[in-house]
């Protein structure tokens, strides 16, 4: 079992799929999938979160710098002109591609803390099954009505997370007045019906879903005032690893049009850590990063400044 509060943990991500925005295509063979997981526990992550179905809303085509962006975990930095829609991926096909690699990294390495990142119910029982001890589901156990029920009866741990609507929703979702009150008042709804339906309080933790349905500068407000979330008496998750906003806020002057151009994901780290430093410093317990072994030194030295001040 994982403590925590006692110092931050480091979720170390492995998407194995191949369309994810940040890593997609990279280890979606099980072997590298495996090789992947291990070298992030070896850099220091308590825990791997391992996913097979991207969630980004469909395929860039276009990216004008002056439109209006709704970010999300799995997609590229630019805002988009058009979304073609994507095929969900099937049930069979999740648990072709995460079942494998969650037997193998369990076999290689029996201690390792094992999630799965899926939203459909028979994923999260068939992985729990095959080792996985958490399941993050982004879509707070609202896309599968079996969801919440199934993890009542598996009794694992369970990452609820605030998404607006679907992916292929976000582009045409209105602006939020106040992000912060929102995302307060869903999760903290959304997690009474999870006990409702089963889910042990004590096995829950909270992720206010950076991105997932959020416009551009609705995210600051919600780093801003991360530290309100505590208010609702659960451990906090935060993902905002390499994410479209951070590569809007760190754009840079492009030489046609003079349109800035938002920052790669390659160039996403420095503006990750400094966002991941204030998550940690407002109370959260999990960080959920591409980047471990950097992350790792970041909350060692984060969790010293939050000791120091008491």
């Amino acid at each position: 079992m994982l403590e925590l509060g006692r110092r931050t943990l480091i979720m170390g991500i492995v998407n194995v799929t191949p369309d994810s925005f940040s890593d997609g295509g990279l280890f979606v063979d099980a072997e590298k999938a495996v090789t992947h997981a291990m070298q992030l526990l070896d850099d220091g992550a308590s825990i791997v979160d391992i996913g097979g179905e991207s969630t980004r809303p469909g395929t860039l085509v276009s990216s004008p710098s002056d439109m209006p962006q709704v970010d999300s975990t799995r997609r590229d930095a630019a805002p988009q002109a058009e979304t073609a829609a994507m095929k969900p991926v099937s049930e069979e096909e999740e648990r072709r591609r995460v079942l494998p690699v969650i037997r193998d990294l369990k076999r290689r390495r029996p201690q390792a803390i094992i999630s799965i990142d899926t939203y459909k119910a028979s994923v999260a029982r068939a992985a729990v099954e095959a080792g996985a001890e958490v399941v993050n589901d982004v879509s707070g156990f609202r896309w599968d009505p079996k969801m919440a029920k199934t993890l009542a009866e598996l009794n694992v741990g369970a990452v609820l997370m605030h998404s607006r609507g679907r992916p292929e929703d976000w582009k045409s979702l209105p602006p939020i007045g106040d992000p912060v009150l929102m995302v307060k008042r869903e999760l903290r709804q959304w997690a009474e019906t999870a006990t409702l339906a089963g889910v042990k309080r004590d096995r829950l933790v909270l992720d206010p879903g950076f991105g997932f349905g959020k416009r551009f500068e609705e995210n600051y407000p919600l780093l801003a005032h991360f530290g309100e979330l505590q208010q609702m008496g659960f451990p906090l998750l935060v993902g905002v690893s390499r994410k479209a906003f951070i590569g809007r806020m760190l754009a840079r002057d492009s030489n046609s049009n003079e349109k800035s151009k938002d920052a790669e994901v390659s160039e996403r780290l420095n503006g990750t850590l400094a966002a991941e430093t204030a998550l940690i410093l407002k109370g959260a317990h999990i960080i959920r990063t591409h980047d471990v072994r950097c992350a790792v030194d970041m909350a060692r030295v984060a969790d010293a400044i939050v000791s120091s001040g008491g």
